[in-house]
C-alpha cells in the first residue's frame, strides 16, 4: 500500500505503518485562519484503557493548535480504532509515530511539532531525540508509570502541562522528574484539574495557545 498525498482539505487518511494500516485524520485551520508552514502531530492516551485519537483532550489540543494556524494530524496507535497491530508498551507505538512523522515531512515541508497526552506524551517524549520536533508539548506525561529514565528530552521549546489534582498520574512524580532535568521544560501547573481536564478543557486550550504562540513560524 502506498501512502496518500497530504490532503488539501480536512478528512481521514490511511497510512502505511510498520504493523499495517494506520488510521489518521488531517485537519486544516478553519476558514479565516491562514495555514502556517507548520504541521502538528497529536498522540493519544493509553489504548488499553480506551484511549484513541478521538479523546477529548487530544481533540482540544489539536483544536488549539489549528486556531494558531497549524495543520494537525491525529492518528490511532496500533490496535486502536482501525489501526492494525496490537499494543506494544510504547516501543511499537513509537514506530507508528515515526511512520506518521516521516509521511508528514515528506509531504508537507515546514515545521513539525509533536504533542501528546498521557501515554501519548510518553511515546512522543521517547521519540523526541530521533524525530527532533521543532516544538514538543507534553500533557500529563506519565512519569512514575512508565520508564522515563531512558528519555532524552529536548533542550528547548518544550512545554509540560500538568493538572494539580491528576488522579492517574502523580503530579509530584512529574514535578520531581522535571526538577531533576538539566534542561527543564516550561511547566504549567493547572490547579483544580484532573487527569482528563474535566471542566478545564477551555483552560487547557488557552494555556497551550499562550505558551506556544512565540514559537509559530512566519506565514
Amino acid at each position: 500500500m502506498d501512502n496518500p498525498r497530504f490532503p488539501a482539505e480536512s478528512g481521514p487518511v490511511t497510512l502505511q505503518g510498520p504493523a499495517g494500516p494506520i488510521e489518521a485524520i488531517v485537519e486544516w485551520p478553519d476558514e479565516g485562519t491562514p495555514a502556517l508552514p507548520l504541521t502538528a502531530i497529536v498522540c493519544h492516551p493509553l489504548p488499553t484503557e480506551g484511549g484513541t485519537m478521538h479523546n477529548k483532550v487530544v481533540v482540544m489540543a489539536a483544536r488549539s493548535l489549528r486556531e494558531l494556524g497549524a495543520v494537525t494530524v491525529r492518528f490511532n496507535f496500533r490496535g486502536a480504532g482501525e489501526s492494525a497491530g496490537s499494543f506494544d508498551h510504547g516501543a511499537g507505538e513509537g514506530d507508528d509515530l515515526r511512520a506518521v512523522a516521516d509521511w508528514v515531512r515528506a509531504q508537507r515541508p515546514g515545521a513539525l511539532w509533536l504533542a501528546g497526552f498521557s501515554f501519548g506524551a510518553y511515546v512522543s517524549l521517547r521519540m523526541a531525540q530521533a524525530l527532533r520536533p521543532d516544538v514538543l508539548i507534553s500533557i500529563a506525561p506519565p512519569a512514575g508509570r512508565w520508564k522515563f529514565a531512558e528519555i532524552v528530552p529536548p533542550k528547548e521549546r518544550w512545554l509540560v502541562i500538568m493538572g494539580e489534582e491528576d488522579e492517574i498520574v502523580d503530579p509530584q512524580a512529574v514535578y520531581d522528574w522535571v526538577d531533576g532535568l538539566s534542561d527543564p521544560p516550561e511547566l504549567i501547573r493547572m490547579p483544580e484539574t484532573s487527569h482528563f481536564f474535566h471542566r478545564k478543557l477551555m483552560d487547557l486550550r488557552g494555556a497551550i495557545k499562550h505558551a506556544v504562540k512565540g514559537y509559530l513560524p512566519s506565514a
